[in-house]
């Protein structure tokens, strides 16, 4: 991008962001009470098409709702294992979380991983009961490319009709996502996209609509891997539509510090998980 969304750099950005992300999992402190209930369950037959699904120990007066996690990585990289202390953040403030992987590039290009997103959510909302999950509260999370993901399946109605569960999403919330990023001028996006007949149909702004379900979207103002800027258009498209969208800029936080702060480690440098499970629970109410 040039103007808005993923700039120049992204992919040696991105790169360098996710290593330290994934570090998290291996030595960053973790809250209690969460308990990690199944590995490698499949939504499909690829190998990448696996999630685990981790849950607060306590026992709830009712269901817990449920979030579908999809973390970033430029649609080319990225393990649900590197990702697990965010999903577990998530669950210890009362949701059920699955985390899946999803096919990448070069291995597959757009729509497939939306396929794959689309496909693990609806398994999700299918596995729910058994986890102590309520299917009819369930939301979408994701940062980066994971955000992208969770607003095209939450916004374009074909992705999740064809998995078979066109009204489940509930809510969506979107962390340092790229919205709006035509023309196609960077390596990750040109792989990911450039086959795409109608590039517009890559992007979230395109499915903007009064009925989608309500929107929730964080972006750092020092971020040098995508505008904050795309964060602001889909809010400002979503209401313009008259759909529901809450944004909020974040001061002095960057790509990676947006997710980064759902560890412990940095949560006082912003309030971002707090804002988005406040978002998510009052939504799934």
């Amino acid at each position: 991008m040039t103007r808005r969304g993923l700039l120049a750099p992204a992919a040696a950005v991105l790169a360098a962001a996710c290593s330290p992300l994934g570090a998290l999992n291996a030595l960053g402190p973790r809250d209690s009470g969460v308990r990690r209930i199944a590995t490698g369950v499949a939504y499909g037959d690829d190998p990448r098409q696996r999630m685990d699904i981790l849950a607060p120990t306590q026992t709830p007066d009712r269901p817990w709702p449920v979030l579908v996690f999809f973390y970033g990585g430029g649609w080319d990289s990225g393990e649900r294992v590197q990702y697990r202390w965010a999903a577990h953040a998530l669950a210890a403030r009362g949701f059920v979380v699955a985390i899946p992987d999803y096919r990448i590039v070069p291995t597959v290009r757009f729509p497939a991983f939306i396929e794959d997103a689309a496909a693990a959510t609806a398994r999700a909302g299918q596995l729910a009961g058994q986890y102590g999950g309520d299917p009819a509260r369930l939301g979408v999370v994701g940062h980066s490319a994971g955000a992208h993901l969770a607003m095209m399946i939450a916004l374009d109605r074909r992705y999740m009709a064809a998995a078979g569960a066109p009204a489940l999403i509930r809510a969506a919330a979107g962390l340092a996502g790229p919205y709006d990023f035509l023309p196609l001028d960077v390596a990750s996006s040109i792989n990911a996209f450039g086959r795409a007949p109608d590039p517009t149909l890559t992007q979230p702004v395109t499915f903007v609509r009064a009925d989608a379900p309500p929107l929730w979207l964080g972006h750092g103002i020092d971020d040098r891997v995508v505008h904050a800027e795309d964060t602001t258009i889909l809010c400002q498209r979503m209401t313009a539509a008259g759909g529901r969208c809450e944004a909020k800029l974040y001061p002095g936080l960057d790509h990676a510090d947006l997710i980064a702060t759902f560890s412990p480690l940095f949560r006082k440098k912003a309030p971002v998980l707090q804002d988005v499970t406040a978002f998510l629970q009052r939504e799934l109410a």
